[in-house]
């Protein structure tokens, strides 16, 4: 790794987050949620930058542009290191992937995803890179190289989603790149939407910091929409995820859950 690419990451992690006034780093599902989901998360966005609901530090719901634009002073100094690594995947100084390769099997069409979770079964999911392709391909390569495989659902929030693939299996880790936000609020049109079975890319508020956590709705909650990287939805197994929200317990309203109890990813495999 070179020390330009050192120095950037190092400086992203002590990135200050504006909203919760934590440290943060990766994985954080940002400040909008709030805004549908305050009384059912009363004590979100405590903490970590994990959290699915950070909302205004006084505990008022944001608005979707605010809470998750990730723009003006919050990571500029990450944001201009890292500015000069950028590229695709297969760019080995590249922090952020911005494009994926002409040559790339993953960055057009659908691809359909199976994640095995232990003592609960398998997810299966459609992934469209038509409209995400820079999402799909980063997730279906983490997927090839095994990356997901013995990973956790660190946390769990019943009725709203189940997030997952944080190699720190606590909200604050990830892969060794980045990748570009594919949702509106950063200039790139999505019209995915975050219903029931929705998978996305967990980020920090920062909007290209999304890396290896994503999520998958339980339920709808279209406040999440333009603002976080939907890029499939599940087609089989829904059930899973249901059993994983009823049986799973946490220990906040935050939908943290302990290292014990935290559902395994068996695998993430790519079957087309």
């Amino acid at each position: 790794m070179s020390e330009q690419r050192k120095e950037a990451q190092a400086q992203e992690q002590e990135e200050p987050d504006l909203i919760t006034g934590a440290i943060t780093r990766r994985g954080f599902i940002g400040g909008i949620a709030c805004a549908g989901l305050a009384a059912a998360l009363a004590g979100c966005g405590a903490g970590k930058t994990d959290g699915a609901a950070a909302g205004s530090t006084d505990g008022s719901a944001s608005s979707a542009t605010d809470a998750a634009a990730g723009a003006g002073s919050a990571g500029a100094a990450a944001g201009s290191a890292a500015d000069a690594l950028t590229g695709t995947a297969d760019d080995p100084d590249a922090l952020v992937i911005i494009a994926v390769a002409p040559d790339d099997p993953y960055g057009s069409g659908t691809h359909h995803v199976t994640i095995d979770i232990a003592d609960y079964g398998t997810v299966e999911v459609l992934l469209d890179a038509d409209t995400a392709p820079i999402t799909v391909s980063n997730f279906c390569r983490l997927a090839d190289q095994g990356f997901y495989d013995g990973l956790t659902f660190h946390r769990i929030i019943k009725g709203f989603m189940i997030q997952g693939g944080d190699p720190n299996g606590d909200g604050t880790g990830g892969s060794d790149k980045y990748i570009k936000g594919e949702f509106s609020a950063n200039g790139v049109e999505n019209p995915l939407l975050h219903t029931r079975g929705a998978i996305s890319m967990a980020r920090s508020q920062q909007n290209d910091s999304a890396s290896s956590q994503f999520f998958i709705m339980q339920q709808a909650n279209h406040q999440l929409d333009g603002q976080y990287a939907c890029f499939g939805h599940v087609t089989g197994g829904i059930e899973v995820v249901d059993a994983i929200c009823d049986a799973v317990p946490t220990t906040d309203d935050n939908g943290t859950v302990e290292p014990a109890d935290q559902p395994v990813i068996t695998s993430v495999k790519v079957t087309d």
